[in-house]
């Protein structure tokens, strides 16, 4: 993974993290363990698919650039779709609140989103690769 990308999913899992940490702490004081248990879950399950998903669109970018922008599309269709499963499969579970769960998951994935975007936009990563005087590319020294 390049540094680039390291520090892409890092800036998008500590707030996402943080994010989470303030659910669990509101779920322990609304709806006692299970709250909090529901909450650090979902947060988790955010970190974990969302984290997979960076990782997996990079390794797709630097195999196959011209299929990025759709791979991008899909992987964050699968994701969504995915997070609804995991909603469906845990409806009725009596390991944590499932509303804490739910609601985490959503914000989770709001604050994810969000933080990636702001990474994006603050990053600076050329979009042309820098050519020298005779037309050929650059080497690294």
């Amino acid at each position: 993974m390049q540094s680039n990308d390291a520090r892409m999913l890092l800036h998008c899992a500590v707030p996402t993290a943080v994010a989470g940490v303030v659910a669990a702490a509101i779920s322990a004081v609304f709806a006692a363990g299970k709250g909090a248990i529901g909450a650090a879950a979902g947060a988790l399950v955010v970190i974990l698919f969302m984290g997979l998903g960076v990782y997996v669109l990079q390794r797709v970018a630097r195999s196959f650039p011209h299929l990025f922008q759709a791979m991008g599309l899909l992987l964050y269709t699968t994701q969504i779709l995915l997070l609804f499963v995991v909603l469906v499969v845990f409806r009725d579970t009596t390991l944590f609140d499932t509303s804490t769960f739910a609601f985490t998951l959503l914000g989770a994935t709001v604050v994810w989103v969000a933080a990636q975007g702001r990474a994006h936009l603050k990053a600076k990563i050329m979009y042309v690769e820098p050519t020298s005087g005779s037309g050929e590319k650059a080497s690294a020294t």
